[in-house]
C-alpha cells in the first residue's frame, strides 16, 4: 500500500501533536516530513505531500482542502512565539521585516497593521539572517522557536495572537492539519486519536525536550491551545475573510 505523505512543522509547538503519531502504528502507513511552515505549505500546494500541519493562510490557495483532525496550533490568549518585535513603540515603526518561514503569521501582521493598529509601514520579505536588522524603526515578525530567542533582545514585543483577540474577540488558528485530497476514513480516525494522545502526556514531552529559553509546560498548556473548537473555526473563517 502506498504510504500517505504527512508534512509537519519542525517547531517545538508541534511536539505534542506528533508525540502520539510517532508512537503509533500509523508510522507504518505514513512518510513523515518535518520542515518550517512555509516549506510544508509549498509541499501541500505542489501535491508533494497528502496532508500537512500547514499555515491556514494557504487554505484558499488549495484546489481541495479538508481539515482532518480536531487539533490545531491555536491560541486563546498570548501565544508567545508569534510576535512583532521592535526597539521602538508600534506608532514609531516605519518598516516591518516579514519572517520567510511563515505565511499565516505574516498575513496576520498585515491584517493587524491595516485594520487594528491602522498603520502604514514599508513591508519587506526577509531572508534567513533578518533578525540582526531589527533595530531603530525597523521591526520584524519572528515566529516559532527563534521568537523565544528574540524575546531576550527586543524591548517591545507585540504578541500577534493577543492583538487579534483584542481586535476580533475571537481565538486564532495558526496552523491546522489540512489534506489536499480525500483520505481513508480509518486513517483519519487513527491520526486524530494519535494527535490527542500527546495532550495527555505533556509532562513527558517537556521532559524529552529540555529548553532553557522558555517554560515549555507553560507554552504547551497556557500559550498554545490545541483543540480546534467551534470558536477557533469562527476565528479561522474571520481571518480568511480578511485575506480576501
Amino acid at each position: 500500500m502506498e504510504k500517505i505523505k504527512v508534512g509537519a512543522v519542525s517547531y517545538l509547538n508541534t511536539k505534542p501533536l506528533l508525540y502520539g503519531v510517532k508512537r503509533s502504528g500509523l508510522m507504518e502507513r505514513i512518510e513523515l516530513i518535518e520542515d518550517y511552515p512555509s516549506r510544508i505549505a509549498a509541499m501541500l500546494l505542489n501535491n508533494e505531500i497528502d496532508v500537512g500541519l500547514v499555515p491556514v493562510a494557504i487554505i484558499p490557495k488549495l484546489r481541495e482542502a479538508h481539515i482532518v483532525t480536531d487539533y490545531c496550533i491555536g491560541a486563546t490568549g498570548e501565544v508567545a512565539s508569534v510576535c512583532l518585535f521592535s526597539e521602538v513603540e508600534i506608532d514609531k515603526v516605519e518598516r516591518v521585516l516579514l519572517d520567510y518561514q511563515s505565511r499565516t503569521s505574516v498575513n496576520l501582521c498585515k491584517v493587524l497593521l491595516k485594520h487594528y493598529w491602522k498603520k502604514e509601514v514599508e513591508l519587506v520579505d526577509a531572508s534567513t539572517d533578518f533578525r540582526s536588522q531589527i533595530k531603530g524603526t525597523t521591526a520584524g515578525v519572528v515566529i516559532g522557536d527563534r521568537a523565544f530567542e528574540q524575546r531576550k533582545t527586543s524591548p517591545y514585543i507585540y504578541d500577534l495572537a493577543t492583538a487579534w483577540q483584542h481586535f476580533t474577540q475571537l481565538p486564532f488558528v495558526f496552523a491546522a492539519w489540512v489534506a489536499n485530497k480525500e483520505l481513508p476514513e480509518d486513517f483519519i480516525d487513527g491520526f486524530n486519536m494519535a494527535n490527542g494522545y500527546g495532550m495527555k502526556h505533556i509532562d513527558e514531552i517537556v521532559a524529552e525536550n529540555p529548553y532553557g529559553l522558555y517554560d515549555l509546560k507553560k507554552y504547551y498548556t497556557e500559550n498554545i491551545s490545541y483543540v480546534l473548537t467551534d470558536e477557533k473555526r469562527k476565528g479561522l473563517q474571520t481571518f480568511l475573510e480578511y485575506l480576501k
